[in-house]
């Protein structure tokens, strides 16, 4: 039997309205698929940082919030001497995920079966200046912009503050500063600076004392100067500087989440923020030892 134009048309016109209907729930489920793999990217949980305190208002403040966002995970952070972090680790009064060093030389202390063997490898990714940062209300302020900082740090009554040398990278390297300074300058006061221990301070006590001017001045990274919206003169007749290293520590009890943070850090997004607070990024960042997992071979080569 033969059917109506009309029959044929209805036919014609449920079938587009059939199709349609498909296809809106195939891009409905489409999207739902896109959602659920977008959510399914995101984690929940933490990561333990333990990192050189020149960098705690840069992993607190901007990286930390940054990393979250991206990936659902939360960045703990504990910062500190350098030294003083690793002698915890190795002697496993702390537990952390992730090793972040102002000094190569500190990951020895992690290395080898004689230390636990925490650290097989670690990235070189950023280095900073040594710069003297001061009071910007010191009585000496003026003359810290107007004279070689050599001469100033020995006028009587300054102040100066540096960090313990067993303790922390920086310590060690103002006292280099002040050495190298006091024999190629000729001026024995900067040995006697160097040889006393008084203007020994922890990094947060050092901190503290150039924000509220208890100090005058003290040595400290170019970043953390900056960072702290702290003014600073360069050390000029020496170069000093921090070299950041940054390592997954072995054990990690929460290694997927270091491995998206040592990721998200060496990323563009990390580096963006390094240059930000004027560190020189090193990418890709340099390897030394065996052992980087698959995870973070596109970051570190």
């Amino acid at each position: 039997m033969q059917r109506s134009s009309h029959q044929v048309g209805g036919a014609s016109h449920r079938r587009r309205v059939t199709h349609a209907l498909l296809a809106a729930l195939a891009l409905a489920g489409g999207a739902t698929g896109v959602a659920a793999a977008a959510a399914a990217a995101r984690r929940s949980g933490a990561v333990d940082v333990y990192s050189a305190g020149s960098l705690d208002t840069l992993l607190s403040k901007s990286i930390g919030p940054a990393f979250h966002r991206a990936t659902g995970y939360t960045l703990v952070n504990t910062p500190g001497g350098s030294s003083t972090l690793a002698a915890e680790i190795r002697n496993k009064t702390a537990v952390a995920d992730v090793f972040i060093s102002a000094a190569p030389s500190i990951n020895a202390m992690l290395e080898g079966r004689r230390n636990g063997s925490w650290v097989s490898w670690y990235a070189s990714f950023a280095a900073s200046p040594y710069v003297l940062g001061y009071y910007p209300k010191s009585r000496f302020a003026h003359d810290l912009r107007t004279m070689p900082w050599y001469k100033v740090i020995a006028m009587p009554g300054f102040r100066l503050g540096r960090t313990n040398p067993g303790q922390d990278p920086g310590g060690v390297l103002a006292l280099e500063a002040l050495r190298e300074t006091a024999k190629a300058r000729h001026l024995p006061a900067l040995d006697k600076l160097a040889s006393e221990s008084s203007d020994e301070y922890s990094e947060t006590a050092e901190q503290a004392g150039i924000q509220n001017g208890q100090l005058d001045a003290s040595f400290m990274y170019e970043a953390d100067a900056n960072s702290q919206r702290s003014p600073f003169v360069p050390l000029t007749g020496v170069k000093v500087q921090g070299d950041y290293t940054i390592t997954l520590l072995r054990h990690a009890p929460h290694t997927a989440a270091a491995e998206a943070f040592i990721n998200f850090l060496l990323g563009p997004a990390g580096q963006r923020a390094l240059r930000a607070d004027h560190f020189v990024v090193l990418s890709p960042a340099r390897v030394s030892g065996r052992g980087v997992p698959p995870a973070l071979r596109a970051v570190i080569r």
